[in-house]
């Protein structure tokens, strides 16, 4: 029976004596109404030839692809901070610009989420199910390429100094902690770029060709628990005065709220080291920080872009059910738990720094930059510049390192430092002419190859569970609910990964702080030396007890998910073929 709106009789419950009245009059969203909202790629009348080339799944993933890309392209590496003087008047003016930062971020959410919402139940409507997870798979691996450009572009626009031009007052180099990189050129870049994919995107149909008959051709797999029907008797989701029953329904549906918080666990641990993967590579194996963003965007985005496809091939070539898919999730995060114990092998050593580690040849205190030798400097704590002396020990400054001269060569070096010792290895050449060079010391923990192989096979791993996951949300809530569900894990997401992630990961990499910087008014600002072990176990446990959170509600959701019944999907099959064949 038709009842104002679009229905699927394909997910109907069946009902007897019905099968008669779709023949005659199937329900408003059967194959005759998708087949009629089946129109040209076009705008209007404006419906050029070239554009039916792309009036396909494959069309429509490409423009899905590219716009993914450019959207996500926020995920760019920067530094920024402020240089003021002590005033006990008004607080920097900078300040308000934070409220900027939070609107712009505001409406990327708002713009961004009916994406992968409408855009992906989209692509699970056109394709037949067998072949949703590829699409999928490759839409959201896709979608990566935006972090990817984000990481290479943000470590070389790190190379450019925030100004363009570094004023004649401040003269550094990139070496030098004060230097800020030019972030923001990328943001303007991809804001250009969106509104002009914006264009083609928009030239699609309501449905794509041939999606009332991959419709009918299905067979739901929602849970059983009575919803379905529900909503199909009610014909709820007409309407927004249908919203409170809508939601409810979702969130009283087990299967669905055990997978969209085990997706938010995994989206915390993704978030947090999409955003402090450059800080850790950097601290752990001495990297620059344009490199180390450039390094761990090469290897973090490919390998989840593989894992997404990967598990998008394996899910349709082995045509897995719904419980078959959720699964198939668990052993992979079972995986990436035991890949997460790299961080007990794979991390580094502090080198020695004196004041922090070290007491200055026993002169001094740890925890203490100040020592007799270099107790009549009067040195500032708020002016940051390391130097590494020919003892292979880093001091704070040239002046913690107590150095009365300079030399500007191809290198800067210091010379008459009162609290550097003799250099470990005795061997009388010109590279000991000096005493102190300007920059870190170079490291001597050589596991970084050990730690990108072992993350990039956790990375993989990891990310195999996003598309399943989502492939597992779309078949369990009934049909006209999977754009719904879709929104409803993307809040849960926000509010349970994305958001409270770099947080917690920002959170356990401060409290691994050896070293912090105070400035003149006496102010904590940035951390200037971490201790690495601290970090490495922090991140791991982080990592750690979010899989065991995702892998827990992962089994609740196979435990509780109730397939239809074997009669009911049978009827439903043969109905849709009914139907198909009346039209």
């Amino acid at each position: 029976m038709k009842v104002g709106g679009v229905e699927n009789p394909v997910f109907e419950p069946p009902i007897p004596g019905l099968s008669s009245q779709r023949q005659a009059a199937p329900s408003a969203a059967g194959p005759d109404v998708l087949s009629a909202e089946e129109g040209p790629c076009g705008w209007g009348r404006f419906v050029p030839k070239a554009l039916q080339l792309c009036n396909n799944a494959e069309g429509y993933l490409a423009a899905y692809s590219l716009l993914a890309v450019f959207q996500d392209t926020c995920q760019i590496p920067g530094t920024s901070s402020a240089n003021f003087t002590c005033s006990t008047s008004t607080r920097s003016s900078l300040s308000s610009y934070l409220y900027v930062f939070i609107l712009g971020q505001l409406l990327l959410g708002i713009g961004g989420t009916p994406l992968y919402t409408l855009g992906t139940a989209f692509i699970d409507d056109s394709v037949p199910k067998n072949k949703s997870s590829i699409y999928i798979g490759i839409g959201y691996a896709m979608s990566l390429m935006g972090p990817a450009i984000g990481y290479t572009l943000g470590g070389q626009l790190l190379n450019i100094y925030i100004d363009i031009q570094i004023p004649e007052s401040a003269k550094m180099d990139r070496d030098d902690p004060r230097w800020l990189g030019a972030w923001w050129i990328a943001f303007l870049a991809c804001f250009f770029a969106m509104w002009l994919l914006v264009i083609p995107f928009s030239c699609f149909p309501k449905h794509l060709p041939g999606t009332a008959k991959i419709q009918a051709e299905k067979i739901s797999e929602t849970h059983n628990d009575g919803s379905e029907a529900l909503v199909e008797t009610k014909n709820i989701g007409k309407s927004f005065r249908d919203f409170p029953m809508t939601l409810l329904i979702l969130l009283k549906n087990p299967v669905l709220m055990s997978l969209i918080i085990a997706s938010a666990s995994e989206a915390l641990v993704a978030t947090g080291f999409a955003t402090f993967l450059p800080k850790f590579i950097e601290n752990q194996f001495g990297k620059t920080p344009s490199f180390s963003a450039t390094l761990g965007g090469l290897v973090l985005i490919p390998a989840a872009a593989l894992g997404q496809i990967i598990s998008g091939i394996l899910v349709s070539k082995y045509k897995m059910d719904c419980k078959c898919v959720i699964k198939f999730t668990i052993g992979t995060c079972s995986v990436a738990l035991l890949l997460n114990t790299m961080f007990l092998f794979a991390k580094c050593g502090n080198e020695p720094f004196a004041g922090v580690s070290e007491t200055y040849n026993g002169t001094g205190t740890l925890h203490n930059l100040t020592a007799p030798c270099n107790a009549n400097c009067k040195c500032l704590r708020a002016m940051y510049y390391p130097v590494c002396g020919r003892d292979e020990v880093q001091y704070f400054s040239p002046c913690f390192a107590g150095c009365a001269s300079q030399l500007f060569n191809l290198e800067k070096t210091y010379h008459n430092c009162s609290c550097i010792g003799k250099p470990k290895v005795e061997i009388v050449s010109e590279d000991f002419l000096y005493e102190a060079v300007a920059g870190k010391c170079p490291p001597k923990c050589g596991l970084l190859p050990l730690f990108l192989a072992t993350f990039f096979f956790a990375v993989v791993f990891t990310f195999m569970a996003v598309t399943p996951t989502t492939v597992a949300i779309l078949r369990c809530v009934p049909d006209k609910q999977r754009t719904f569900a879709l929104g409803v894990q993307s809040v849960f997401l926000r509010l349970l990964g994305t958001i409270p992630g770099p947080i917690l990961f920002g959170a356990a990499i401060d409290n691994s702080c050896t070293l912090w910087d105070i400035n003149e008014c006496h102010t904590t600002g940035a951390c200037w030396v971490y201790d690495n072990e601290s970090m490495a176990y922090q991140l791991m446990g982080i990592s750690a007890a979010c899989k065991l959170i995702t892998i827990i509600f992962v089994v609740i959701a196979v435990c509780l998910y109730k397939p239809p019944p074997a009669s009911a999907a049978l009827s439903e099959k043969n109905s849709g073929m009914v139907s198909t064949v009346h039209t």
